[in-house]
C-alpha cells in the first residue's frame, strides 16, 4: 500500500510496466506525488536485488 491508501505498490509497477508515465499517474491520482512512485520503483529493486539464479545442470 502507498502512504495508507488503498493503492498497492503492484498495480503502480504493472502501470508503469504498460507504458503509463509517472505523469500520467499523477494525474490518475492527484494524491500521489512523484516520491511515491520513486518509492515503488526502489522497493522493487529491493526485492529484486536479492534474487540470485542458479543455472541448472542436466546430466
Amino acid at each position: 500500500m502507498i502512504r495508507g491508501r488503498r493503492l498497492a505498490v503492484e498495480h503502480i509497477l504493472g502501470m508503469l510496466a504498460a507504458g503509463e508515465t509517472i505523469e500520467t499517474l499523477l494525474e490518475a491520482y492527484p494524491w500521489l506525488e512523484q516520491e511515491d512512485v520513486q518509492a515503488c520503483l526502489v522497493y522493487a529493486r529491493r526485492l529484486v536485488g536479492h534474487e540470485r539464479i542458479e543455472p541448472l545442470l542436466i546430466e
